[in-house]
């Protein structure tokens, strides 16, 4: 376990940069300065910092298109009208696989038609100086929200350009994004990213790293994000990572998911400080439903509002917040500032009340920490307590095991699907290493609601639960 050696890191600084004509306009040195000179409030780690002492719960969009002006004309919007505490610049599909011309292609079509012909804001193309017009022109602070294997450019640019808080790992970022691509070299491409982050901490500068929670978005058990989570947030602390935001998707069961934020945060810092790594501060980003949203806008906002109440009762320290017009693709910035209104109502009226502490949430809370510990240790265990081996060895043995992702490196044989109270259990464990207490646990859970669907528990559970809420359910009952 070492940190990238500084040799190894300028030669991939020297390709990441060259990689395409923006790249030459980043400096480190004069980046430090310019960052310096922002106000606190505009520092995302310093906002965390603060929300979490206050035992308050930021909220935070997705967002972004082609051009620079609309892409700040919307942020501007969601900062004013929907009163987001925390703003995206979620990046274009171009650019997450570093197809930089097919974006500046994108961005000229998107001039010539009047209308964004990306699915987000192409910062590498853009570069440094743009991003800066963005960052001083806003009044809350900004992140880079991707979905990038090799994110070495896009990370020199932004954190350049004055982005305190960027997302993603060499995990989250392969196995529900890609199928071919080997997992040493995602983890090899964003230890790049955290060493840069590190040497930004080391010269004085606050940057955010959130590992990207819901991994597929679809049924995935707690115990597999929060391994996920951890085995991220041990490799980017070892870079010299200081703030980690570790992240959750909504499942669905109020206790379980209640449980779960709990639990990531406590056992994020738990392996951290085992390891060594006793001055990272966590963070916890509660994620809304990801999965099917219903095409009625009214039942939209009531999945949105039921996330909203859940990320606060849970603690999390941020909420990321899904739009009305979830069902029908990209947002307009109306429906997503009205998604951020909804969230903030519920945010301020519950912010005095939490769950964390109630029976059911804990006893969901200490399930979950024992298949965790169980996941997590028999992967460092087979990788000798190298992350990056655990990581690869643990994926091997399908002891990491992430549902319905694409990854040739993912075996797919754990399937879940929601007990009888909408609480997401283990149908199958495939390899993943649990002892008989958690399996005869998952088991009877399967069993109650079988009984009571007077049905066997199968694959077609499965399906049922995957449609079962943009039906307007949680638990996919037969017809």
């Amino acid at each position: 376990m070492a940190k990238l050696s500084m040799d190894a890191f300028r030669r991939s600084q020297e390709e990441a940069l060259n990689s395409w004509h923006t790249g030459k306009a980043v400096n480190f040195e004069e980046a430090v300065k310019y960052h310096k000179s922002k106000p606190e409030h505009m520092v995302f780690t310093k906002k965390l910092a603060k929300a979490k002492a206050e035992g308050i719960t930021l909220i935070q969009p997705r967002a972004g298109v082609a051009l620079l002006d609309e892409h700040l004309e919307l942020l501007t919007y969601l900062q004013n009208e929907g009163q987001a505490d925390l703003l995206p610049s979620t990046i274009d599909s171009y650019t997450r696989h570093n197809r930089y011309s097919e974006a500046q292609h994108g961005i000229e079509e998107s001039l010539r038609s009047g209308k964004s012909m990306l699915n987000g804001f192409p910062a590498v193309n853009h570069g440094v100086d743009a991003c800066r017009h963005i960052i001083d022109s806003l009044n809350v602070p900004v992140q880079v929200r991707h979905g990038t294997p090799d994110a070495r450019l896009l990370a020199e640019i932004t954190f350049a350009g004055g982005f305190t808080s960027f997302e993603g790992g060499g995990i989250s970022y392969n196995v529900p994004y890609c199928k071919n691509i080997p997992m040493e070299e995602t983890i090899r491409k964003w230890k790049y990213v955290d060493r840069l982050v590190g040497l930004y901490e080391e010269a004085g500068v606050s940057i955010d790293r959130e590992p990207y929670g819901p991994l597929t978005g679809t049924l995935v058990p707690p115990c597999i994000s929060h391994a996920v989570a951890v085995l991220e947030a041990l490799l980017a602390a070892e870079q010299g990572v200081k703030n980690i935001t570790v992240g959750y998707g909504q499942c669905g069961n109020i206790y379980q998911d209640v449980g779960a934020i709990a639990a990531l945060k406590e056992i994020t810092e738990e392996y951290l400080k085992k390891y060594g790594y006793d001055d990272v501060n966590v963070y916890t980003v509660f994620h809304q439903w990801m999965g099917g949203f219903p095409q009625d806008e009214a039942q939209a906002y009531g999945v949105i509002s039921w996330g909203a109440a859940v990320a606060v009762l849970a603690g999390a320290t941020k909420v990321i917040v899904k739009t009305p017009h979830e069902a029908f693709g990209i947002p307009t910035m109306q429906a997503n500032a009205a998604g951020l209104r909804t969230t903030k109502q519920l945010c301020n009226m519950l912010s005095c009340q939490v769950m964390k502490n109630g029976p059911r949430a804990m006893a969901e809370k200490e399930m979950i920490l024992k298949e965790t510990r169980a996941i997590l240790d028999k992967a460092l265990e087979l990788g000798g307590d190298d992350f990056e081996m655990a990581t690869v060895a643990g994926f091997e043995a399908g002891v990491l095991d992430v549902p319905f992702a694409p990854s040739s490196a993912n075996k797919g044989l754990a399937m879940p699907a929601r007990d009888n109270e909408g609480a997401v259990r283990f149908l199958e464990f495939g390899n993943l290493p649990f002892n008989e207490e958690i399996k005869a646990f998952h088991k009877q859970k399967m069993q109650e609601r079988s009984v009571f669907e007077k049905r066997p528990a199968n694959f077609n559970m499965v399906i049922d639960d995957i449609y079962a809420i943009s039906a307007g359910k949680l638990v996919g009952r037969p017809e």
